[in-house]
């Protein structure tokens, strides 16, 4: 670990970004253009004191969750964040696999959506992040770990929690259309990829998904019409529009109402209501953020 290559690198990327650029506002009593430290710190989740400690040389090694972290905060690009994980003393996560770490210019467009449902998926259907409305629509899986991040294990992992926020007649089309935007996944990263790893898993847990994967349906959603059904507001009828990166291995997903619609009402009524806990039970080691970390 070169503590003081990433101390240097932490401040300058801190000092190249304007709140503006990550969704903030300026402030009247701001005295520089970049970021402060505890802006930084509220974006990866993670204590000031901890931040502050990697800025002056005097903290731990960092995780590699809390280098994602970090590398969404600060919008770095791929080459960027590779370089963050060598002076971490890290290895440099595999591009071709499912990335954690968020395009620069998906993430620019999801700063920018705070009255709509939005997220951004990994290829696999990994919730990499969602905003505040997503969250209360359809269960915040953003900080859940192990396979509970991958919206195609809870949904055969757990069908009698995951799937409750479905009409019982969409059920099977959603269940197919799962199934083939893995089987795309799986063909553009190989037998050997975290693709493969997630079919052998849902292989052993659900007859339904051994079936479907026989059927050797390949397909990406680019737009899709929904009713989702909220324990608190009821069905809610929404327009899903796909953003996907140009090697398709992340997509931004935008969730919008018909406007002056019962639908766009609802959506307002869960933007004060806040999120609801609307989500299938935690896999073994549940849900969890990481602060502080040897702090």
């Amino acid at each position: 670990m070169d503590r003081q290559a990433l101390s240097e690198f932490l401040r300058r990327r801190r000092e190249a970004l304007r709140p503006a650029d990550v969704g903030l506002p300026a402030g009247p009593r701001r005295r520089a253009a970049g970021l402060r430290r505890e802006e930084v710190a509220q974006l990866a989740l993670m204590s000031t004191d901890y931040y502050t400690r990697l800025e002056q040389q005097r903290g731990p090694q960092p995780s590699t969750q809390m280098l994602a972290s970090l590398s969404r905060a600060l919008r770095l690009t791929a080459d960027e964040r590779d370089y963050l994980y060598r002076t971490a003393g890290h290895a440099v996560p595999d591009r071709l696999s499912a990335s954690e770490h968020v395009a620069p210019a998906l993430q620019r467009v999801f700063d920018r959506l705070s009255d709509t449902p939005a997220l951004v998926i990994s290829n696999l259907g990994q919730t990499l992040l969602q905003n505040a409305l997503a969250s209360a629509l359809l269960g915040d899986h953003s900080h859940a770990t192990g396979w509970e991040r991958y919206e195609s294990y809870r949904w055969f992992a757990h069908p009698e929690t995951e799937r409750q926020r479905y009409p019982g007649h969409d059920r099977p089309r959603q269940s197919r259309a799962l199934v083939a935007g893995l089987r795309a996944a799986y063909g553009s990263m190989g037998g050997r990829s975290r693709a493969a790893e997630l079919v052998a898993e849902l292989a052993k847990r659900s007859e339904e998904f051994r079936e479907l994967w026989e059927r050797h349906e390949v397909a990406q959603r680019f737009a899709d019409h929904k009713v989702l059904l909220h324990p608190e507001v009821g069905p809610i009828e929404l327009d899903c529009q796909v953003l996907f990166t140009d090697d398709q291995s992340q997509a931004l997903l935008v969730l919008t109402a018909e406007p002056r619609s019962e639908a766009e009402e609802k959506l307002q009524l869960l933007a004060v209501l806040g999120t609801q806990r609307f989500e299938p039970a935690a896999a073994e080691g549940g849900h969890r953020r990481e602060r502080n970390p040897g702090g």
